[in-house]
């Protein structure tokens, strides 16, 4: 299930799109969302959907540790040199939004040891409803919420959920043992994203993350157009 909704026109980039050399460097996607949302799994998933066809590499936030970090190279989405750990010490908006030191200089260390890189995904720690992406740091922001969470977390809006450029209500699968009604969701989203689009996605079911990995591809063709 999910709602196509359109962009009229790319979200704006970050002013920095090329590197020193005057080349064009890497998309770069942020994916945040609350905790237990599946944003790992969902960069997992598009790790594996996309490293045939693209040169990628991720960056993960954690607090303390690496543990996300950890997972991915523990399921080898990719070789182990195109996936950097930052330690935040903080609340993760922290590390994405106010002080992104620690985020810039892990994604332009992967262009310049594995580059040239079409796409490099950025995953937040899991954080509330109000954390957003620094322009400066991503071109595109994704937010993952879940079923599980509750169905009235569209509603319940917030900058993650009403601003973000897709919105992925995941684990769609678990919908009839929590009670979550998809088609109020679905309605609740639309009502606070206007034409932002908002895509369902159940990672076990059998179209996975196809359909996030296609806006993702949208995205990288508008960038290198």
């Amino acid at each position: 299930m999910h709602l196509g909704h359109s962009h009229d026109a790319p979200a704006a980039v970050s002013a920095d799109a090329h590197r020193p050399d005057g080349t064009r460097r890497a998309l770069r996607i942020g994916l945040g969302g609350p905790v237990g949302s599946g944003k790992t799994a969902t960069v997992a998933a598009l790790c594996r959907e996309l490293r045939d066809q693209l040169s990628l590499a991720v960056v993960t936030n954690d607090i303390y540790t690496r543990e996300d970090a950890e997972f991915l190279l523990r399921n080898a989405v990719l070789p182990p040199e195109r996936i950097q750990a930052v330690e935040t010490g903080a609340c993760p908006h922290t590390a994405i939004r106010d002080d992104i030191s620690a985020n810039l200089e892990a994604v332009e260390d992967l262009e310049e040891a594995v580059g040239p890189l079409d796409l490099i995904l950025v995953e937040s720690g899991g954080d509330n409803l109000t954390a957003t992406f620094s322009r400066g740091l991503v071109d595109a922001q994704v937010f993952v919420i879940d079923v599980a969470g509750g169905d009235d977390i569209p509603r319940k809006g917030g900058p993650g959920v009403t601003t973000a450029d897709l919105l992925v209500v995941n684990k769609t699968d678990l919908a009839p043992y929590v009670g979550s009604d998809l088609e109020r969701m679905a309605r609740d989203a639309k009502e606070q994203r206007g034409e932002l689009p908002v895509l369902f996605t159940s990672l076990t079911g059998p179209q996975g993350v196809a359909p996030v990995a296609a806006w993702v591809r949208e995205r990288l063709a508008a960038w290198t157009g």
